[in-house]
């Protein structure tokens, strides 16, 4: 077995106490998603999406987020990919953003549900042609034979669609997570973390404090 016992930072990092807290999680992400893009942090807008199925089996990957408000995280993806399957059974989702640089965490978890075709077609139209077209080519998490076929799908794709627009395929489109908690963690030194749960209570937000 390969020991990693000598990795891991020690986090030198500022406190976080509920004063530092804002009353309502979608402002607390935004602050901190904010600090992370002035930071310079890798793809601060990274996250992973966890899903579940209805077998009880897990399955994790990186996503991009795309915008949120009050109602909630949007990500898009291809209907037919193993995610959307498990999303289509279970509807049971949680993110995860991480930001090395200011050793911050943020944990949502939530509801999914499609997001309506109008904000989907509007999404898709703003993507570059050449991004349209790796989402036409894509049949996402079906087995392929050989790369070249992929290639070849989206050169004959970009090569049809030279002098036109192209539509949003009926397979792809956009998600909306619905968050009921959402979880701040700030590294400290001696693995002694700060963790604040934010926990939806009827129409408030409830904050407690979780041991690391």
């Amino acid at each position: 077995m390969t020991n990693l016992n000598d990795f891991g930072n020690e986090y030198n990092y500022p406190p976080l106490d509920v004063p530092h807290l804002l009353e309502e999680p979608f402002a607390q992400f935004e602050s901190w998603l904010l600090h992370a893009i002035q930071n310079q942090e890798i793809e601060p807008n990274a996250m992973t999406l966890a899903t579940v199925n209805k077998q009880y089996q897990v399955s994790a990957r990186m996503m991009l987020l795309k915008y949120f408000d009050k109602n909630g995280f949007v990500f898009f993806s291809n209907y037919l990919s193993r995610k959307a399957a498990a999303l289509e059974e279970t509807k049971q989702s949680a993110l995860v953003f991480w930001w090395a640089k200011s050793a911050r965490q943020i944990r949502i978890e939530g509801n999914v549900e499609k997001l309506d075709e109008k904000h989907s077609d509007q999404y898709f139209a703003k993507r570059s042609k050449s991004s349209q077209c790796a989402a036409l080519a894509s049949q996402q998490s079906e087995i392929l034979a050989n790369k070249e076929i992929l290639l070849s799908r989206y050169q004959q794709l970009k090569e049809e669609s030279k002098n036109k627009s192209l539509s949003r395929p009926p397979h792809w489109g956009g998600y909306l997570l619905k968050p009921n908690l959402f979880e701040f963690w700030q590294g400290r030194p001696h693995r002694l973390h700060d963790r604040f749960v934010y926990q939806r209570q009827e129409e408030k937000w409830i904050i407690n404090r979780l041991s690391p």
